[in-house]
């Protein structure tokens, strides 16, 4: 059974009179373990096509599978459990609590599924180490870096054993050798057999993953499978790391 299966995927928005075709009929799956790339110029629908995967937002018409489960037509409480158990999200901004530490930070999931326990701290206390945090639990996010934020937004991700881990441009806001850390980091979750996808824009980014899906004017212009390679970043130097 595919991670992720889409089908006929549509999504229209009306504004006033007018209605945007932002997807126009998407269809692939993800089998679990694959590392993929979304790759589009503006307006292509990578960004409607991320708040779908992420059940954010609901389709106008066609089928979204996670693990077998149709989220398609659920409703916003079903969603946000969705969200919670099945989906590990990564953002470009990291979307980290600034009053909280680095650990209560991980244990966000867990705490709005009521499910702190001190066997789930001691898990996200591993989590924190393997993404190399061992030694700044009790620092908050003003404390930390760009590259360190955004360790903490993966731990994060993880502490429910996703589904698929989203991941919406992860190194955009990182200087070039902490961005080569950071895929370096999801690389490795890959090879532990996490399901990754990854919206990106840049080509650098996109050539380590191992399938690359380009979408133009809402639909899917190509998909196809690739070595992964690596190539030198070249991000302007944002924030340290």
């Amino acid at each position: 059974m595919p991670a992720v299966s889409v089908r006929d995927l549509v999504k229209h928005y009306h504004l006033g009179s007018e209605v945007v075709q932002a997807l126009r009929g998407i269809t692939f799956d993800v089998e679990e373990g694959e590392y993929v790339a979304i790759m589009g110029p503006s307006g292509s629908g990578k960004s409607t096509l991320l708040n779908l995967l992420g059940c954010l937002d609901r389709p106008t018409s066609g089928t979204i599978l996670l693990g077998g489960q149709d989220v398609s037509k659920l409703s916003d409480d079903e969603l946000s459990e969705i969200r919670a158990r099945k989906i590990g999200f990564i953002f470009q901004s990291y979307n980290l609590i600034p009053q909280l530490t680095v650990l209560e930070n991980i244990e966000v999931p867990l705490f709005y599924q009521g499910r702190i326990s001190p066997a789930a701290r001691r898990r996200c206390r591993e989590l924190a180490e393997m993404v190399g945090l061992k030694d700044r639990l009790r620092h908050r996010p003003t404390q930390l870096s760009g590259g360190q934020q955004q360790r903490v937004a993966i731990a994060r991700s993880l502490v429910n054993d996703p589904v698929y881990i989203l991941a919406d441009e992860p190194t955009g806001n990182l200087d070039s050798a902490t961005a080569e850390e950071i895929l370096e980091l999801l690389e490795n979750l890959n090879r532990m057999g996490k399901t990754v996808i990854m919206v990106t824009h840049e080509p650098d980014v996109a050539a380590r993953c191992r399938r690359v899906i380009r979408l133009r004017d809402g639909r899917i212009e190509s998909d196809k499978p690739q070595v992964p390679r690596k190539i030198a970043l070249a991000h302007p130097v944002l924030t340290g790391a």
